[in-house]
């Protein structure tokens, strides 16, 4: 089993900052060597979509939509992964995953709301 335990969504201007945290666990990450994470986000009436991805030695890739704007980071002790994000945009506004680099469909999470009024 896995486990991805969003939060830190909320309510944001324009222009303004959110962190979001995802807390993993569970045995299926170990046996399958699961190193990468990533953060995803699901727009309303839209499917969901890559946002950034990290791997074990903190080499990082994102999405153009958020290149310069949003940062992640890892706490390997902690069993987590963060979203900072910056400079929000409305078009920003969307639930927010986070799951393996190669996502594990079978273990999406809650995900948490982040909306951005403009």
């Amino acid at each position: 089993q896995v486990q991805f335990v969003e939060s830190g969504g909320g309510s944001e201007q324009a222009g303004g900052s959110l962190r979001l945290s995802c807390q993993y666990s569970g045995r299926t990450l170990t046996d399958l060597n699961i190193k990468s994470f990533g953060w995803y986000r699901q727009p309303p009436g839209k499917q969901r979509e890559f946002v950034a991805g990290i791997n074990l030695d903190n080499s990082s890739h994102y999405s153009d939509s958020v290149k310069g704007r949003f940062t992640i980071s890892r706490d390997n002790a902690k069993n987590t992964v963060s979203l900072q994000m910056s400079s929000l945009r409305f078009e920003d506004t969307a639930i927010y995953f986070c799951n393996s680099w190669a996502p594990l469909d079978d273990f999406w999470g809650q995900g948490t709301q982040v909306t951005v009024s403009s």
